[in-house]
């Protein structure tokens, strides 16, 4: 039988889609051509809530590892796809098991808060998990007689202690990505774009240093709700630079300034149309947390969850 040919990738890509009950999920960070074929584009606590729900067979999850672990922890029974194994990240990579567990033995009493940019078996050692959208409200709910660790981002921390005003104790992870976005690079683009609004991920390695020249900071969601309503005109956005396809896409008469040209993150751009074709044609590559882990590591996810 000869193969269907497509007069494109995005109809081949919704065709496979059909024939395997998918979903196709797709972080804000993805090329435009991915996020534009997806079921949702969205941030990380977005696409969880997302997957929970979802009645799909296959999730195909077109973002960076260990989205699609949560997305398996919380739908056991679903084959979960990724289109590169090697999209990891370079936050989640801060902190490992051992190192969790040697700083937990040093404050039995923590309560241990884990960005969801984790591993699942960080996850599986913590109470709480959280994403940039909901991380003080996280802290916020826990008592505050509570001794608290935050891991692995330290500029995420120090924005939510911040917001809190509650003594942390800090990881000291970061995103690779926000950290080349610098105070000097957004004061110059200020200078030139004196009307444009000012919107920053707490991701970003300059927080402590330009958090006072903010609009906003705010999650990459946040980012698209915000602008959406923002009666101004133009926008310096500073997280990577994937979220400016769709942010542009939703406001076509507005002008978007990325406060850094290089924060790319080569691990969400690994993924392509190529590569979602093969994985739903070929049912690769499937990310499985195993059950026992699962189950100690859905309890924080499901608690991030609920507090929105």
């Amino acid at each position: 039988m000869s193969k269907v040919l497509y007069s494109s990738l995005e109809e081949e890509v919704l065709s496979l889609k059909r024939e395997r009950n998918a979903i196709i999920l797709a972080h804000n960070y993805q090329i435009g051509e991915i996020q534009d074929i997806a079921d949702l584009c969205a941030d990380s606590l977005r696409l969880a809530q997302y997957a929970a729900k979802t009645d799909a067979d296959v999730i195909l999850f077109s973002g960076v590892h260990f989205m699609a672990e949560t997305a398996s922890i919380l739908c056991p029974d679903k084959l979960v796809l990724v289109p590169d194994l090697e999209a990891g990240c370079s936050l989640a990579g801060m902190v490992d098991t051992d190192q969790l567990k040697k700083w937990k033995d040093e404050h039995p009493e923590g309560v241990v808060v884990a960005y969801v940019n984790t591993s699942a078996a960080v996850k599986a050692l913590s109470d709480y998990c959280c994403t940039s959208t909901n991380a003080v409200k996280v802290v916020n709910s826990i008592p505050r007689d509570k001794e608290i660790l935050f891991i692995p981002d330290y500029f995420l921390g120090r924005y939510v202690e911040a917001q809190t005003g509650r003594a942390i104790h800090l990881w000291p992870g970061y995103c690779t990505i926000h950290v080349r976005i610098k105070g000097s690079e957004i004061e110059k683009l200020k200078g030139e774009h004196p009307k444009a609004e000012f919107l920053m991920h707490p991701e970003c390695g300059c927080m402590t240093s330009t958090m006072h020249l903010a609009d906003r900071i705010l999650s990459t969601e946040g980012m698209v709700n915000y602008v959406h309503e923002s009666p101004a005109q133009e926008f310096i956005i500073a997280t990577e630079t994937g979220i400016l396809h769709r942010l542009q896409k939703d406001n076509p008469h507005k002008t978007f300034y990325p406060a850094a040209r290089n924060a790319v993150c080569e691990y969400m751009k690994r993924n392509t149309l190529e590569k979602i074709v093969d994985s739903l044609e070929n049912l690769q590559y499937e990310v499985k947390v195993p059950k026992e882990l699962a189950n100690r590591a859905r309890l924080p996810i499901e608690r991030m969850l609920k507090i929105v």
